[in-house]
């Protein structure tokens, strides 16, 4: 169904064009709604009588997440993208209604021909912190940024949104990407943490600035290729499918080495490590392994253990 998905997105970029670039998006027979987001909410850490904030706080989160539609792109409800929010509570207030919280995120999309899930993006932000009084209502205005909890939430849910239309047609989420960087921006008269440029090389506004940049086009090209180009194929003809991988992490080797500062190739590095190592161990050719070996080496070290494993 998401072969079904790609060409519709497709067919909509060529209408995109004819249409001298003003963007208009008219699939309407299938659902809007883009997401379909599992949220948790752990509060293990936290000695409170009130539990029930937590459990309204998930139910929240996953109304709103799931029930919106994000952008005016149609999709199926086989084609809604897997994503998670596992969201860690480290200090609630409940005077205050404050909450210091951690969030691990994760989005993934289905590889062609098989029942895999490849992830597109996953990382944890260590700065997820908001203000929610139990049962108040989760609204989100784009142009009116003033509450830090929805602002975060409607950074992820375009993030996965774009991430994952790039997957399928190259640059395919760009438009939707600009919805990310415009929320960046509004949420800066916020003065709450995870927005600020130069705060940290994997906050909010760093992910969409690096990945944007056009520095870093070439990692772009490579999310395309080596999940549409690569792993779609690999179900048909996995030499083929192996090729294009390797075409994408020389895109890959190229994005760090334009932008040796940007987190975005050891974080994709972090999140694809198994995936890497399954698709060369016991595969592909001598040169091929050390090529890729060398490549993720030189990215990201610290996960050496799991790149011997590509020369098996």
């Amino acid at each position: 169904m998401r072969r079904v998905h790609a060409l519709m997105i497709l067919l909509a970029i060529s209408i995109v064009n004819m249409l001298n670039g003003k963007t208009q998006y008219s699939l309407s027979t299938c659902q809007a709604q883009e997401l379909n987001c599992t949220v948790k909410v752990i509060h293990s850490q936290i000695q409170t009588s009130n539990t029930s904030v937590f459990t309204t706080l998930e139910k929240a989160i996953s109304e709103f997440m799931n029930n919106k539609a994000w952008t005016e792109l149609q999709y199926q409800k086989v084609e809604k993208i897997d994503c998670s929010l596992n969201i860690t509570v480290k200090k609630y207030d409940d005077a205050s209604n404050s909450f210091q919280a951690e969030l691990l995120l994760q989005a993934s999309r289905p590889v062609f021909n098989s029942t895999y899930n490849s992830t597109i993006f996953s990382m944890k932000d260590e700065s997820f912190n908001f203000t929610y009084k139990e049962y108040d209502p989760l609204e989100f205005n784009e142009n009116n940024l003033d509450n830090n909890l929805t602002a975060m939430l409607a950074y992820y849910a375009y993030l996965f949104i774009g991430l994952d239309l790039d997957t399928y047609s190259l640059n395919g989420g760009t438009d939707v990407l600009h919805m990310v960087e415009n929320i960046v921006s509004s949420a800066q008269t916020m003065g709450e943490s995870g927005w600020k440029a130069f705060e940290s090389s994997k906050n909010r506004h760093a992910i969409i600035n690096d990945y944007m940049e056009s520095s870093m086009e070439t990692f772009r090209e490579m999310m395309y290729k080596y999940h549409r180009l690569g792993l779609d194929e690999m179900a048909s003809n996995a030499d083929r499918g192996r090729a294009a991988v390797t075409e994408a992490m020389d895109l890959l080797k190229e994005s760090h080495k334009n932008k040796s500062l940007s987190m975005l190739p050891q974080i994709f590095t972090d999140y694809k490590r198994d995936e890497i190592v399954n698709i060369y161990s016991g595969h592909g050719t001598e040169k091929e392994k050390n090529a890729i070996y060398d490549i993720v080496t030189n990215i990201n070290a610290s996960q050496g253990a799991y790149w011997n494993k590509i020369k098996k």
